[in-house]
């Protein structure tokens, strides 16, 4: 079964997300495609991945095994990329612990975390360039659960390619805190490079409150909000997606707005 990749940023605190990011300074609360968020000191993202065969780049030792993966940025492999394997796994706290294994990534974009021990690994981290952000595997419903590796003696684990995402793509409008009327209102974004669509997904905060926009498509940099919005908070995401259908990025911190004056379901 394949698993989903989320970012995260690894940070003091920390929260679940699907396709979220999580970082030592706070983190992103997620509702999306699956995935989760971890908070250390650094960001972690969604994803999903799986495992499939290739060929060796080198063998590992006696006794050992080696796990083998490339990293893609827009269909493009990524140099020096650093690639964690970690014994021990907390998305909500701490992130990475236990015995870690690391590699970087040729300019290929593929990488060999060579001579590992054989046993059973919580979770495969790969960081986002050079940022404080981190995409990792995630399976089962809702990807609530790190994607497992089982390295065994003498043999190579092959990890299907990873692709990395972005948190920087710009809202517009509305504003951060803003109090707005649903009468009339547009989303608005910046264009992202290589974008082909856009999904935005408004999350009601008040309890009992549902949306009537999730995953939404669009090819426009904009939408205009023809449906009946309920009055309260909402938060705002928006994923920028290329030809291929993989991720580029996303909004980068919780965007939250209030809608004064609803109108009726």
């Amino acid at each position: 079964m394949k698993a989903r990749v989320m970012t995260f940023r690894v940070a003091l605190a920390s929260c679940v997300g699907v396709s979220a990011l999580i970082s030592l300074a706070g983190c992103k609360a997620g509702g999306g495609a699956g995935g989760g968020s971890v908070q250390t000191g650094s960001t972690q993202q969604p994803v999903t991945v799986g495992q499939e065969q290739g060929v060796e780049k080198q063998k590992p030792a006696p006794g050992t095994g080696n796990v083998q993966g490339t990293v893609l940025y827009n269909g493009k492999p990524v140099g020096n990329i650093k690639v964690k394997l970690c014994e021990k796994f907390n998305r909500f706290f701490g992130g990475c612990d236990g015995k870690i294994f690391t590699a970087q990534t040729e300019s290929d974009g593929v990488y060999v975390i060579a001579n590992v021990p054989p046993n059973t690994y919580e979770a495969l981290t790969a960081q986002v360039f050079d940022t404080d952000m981190y995409v990792f595997a995630t399976s089962g419903v809702g990807g609530l659960s790190s994607e497992k590796y089982e390295v065994k003696a003498d043999k190579t684990l092959f990890i299907t390619p990873t692709n990395l995402f972005k948190d920087d793509l710009r809202i517009v409008s509305p504003k951060a805190g803003s109090k707005v009327s649903a009468q009339g209102l547009v989303l608005k974004w910046q264009p992202y490079p290589d974008a082909a669509y856009y999904k935005f997904t408004l999350y009601a905060q008040e309890p009992g409150t549902v949306s009537p926009y999730i995953n939404q498509r669009t090819e426009e940099t904009s939408a205009a909000l023809d449906k009946p919005m309920p009055k309260g908070e909402y938060r705002i995401e928006v994923e920028a997606y290329n030809s291929n259908d993989k991720k580029l990025a996303e909004c980068a911190d919780d965007l939250k707005f209030t809608i004064t004056d609803g109108t009726a379901q």
